[in-house]
């Protein structure tokens, strides 16, 4: 159920320039108490036979998908975590994306570490590899390769 005055969230997203075809759109929804989000992202590094593509996926603490040439998105800073939980319990602690084989992947759940509006201002970052879920403080996920600011929606 939605309602008017309720806030909702989205992201664009992009690639850095070593991975500029990937781009997307993550939307982040009131529901009841928790939060429904989905994610569609295109142009993901593709893989080959039995090379399955599993990417991790977080919302970063920073509002910038701005940083240096060693790491385009270093200013989207660590994982969002106003708890101060430890990694993989960070609010911003995402299901990963599973590629298929053209780049493509798309995903929707359901959580209620966070309300859209607790994080409007911070950014959605795409890693190149899958999150281990256990190594501090980020999974040891890799890669920064696409990022998103997430905005207020409407």
């Amino acid at each position: 159920m939605f309602f008017i005055n309720t806030v909702y969230a989205k992201a664009a997203i992009h690639g850095s320039n070593k991975y500029p075809d990937i781009y997307g759109y993550a939307a982040f929804v009131p529901d009841a108490n928790k939060t429904l989000v989905t994610v569609s992202v295109y142009g993901l590094p593709k893989w080959e036979k039995c090379d399955c593509h599993i990417f991790a996926m977080h919302i970063h603490e920073g509002g910038s998908c701005t940083g240096t040439s060693e790491d385009p998105f270093a200013d989207a800073r660590s994982h969002f975590d106003p708890e101060g939980c430890p990694h993989p319990c960070h609010a911003g602690d995402l299901p990963p994306l599973y590629a298929d084989k053209s780049g493509t992947a798309k995903l929707a759940f359901v959580t209620d570490r966070f309300t859209p509006s607790e994080i409007i201002g911070k950014t959605i970052i795409i890693h190149k590899m899958p999150d281990d879920l256990h190594t501090q403080p980020s999974g040891n996920s890799g890669e920064k390769i696409a990022c998103g600011v997430i905005e207020k929606m409407g």
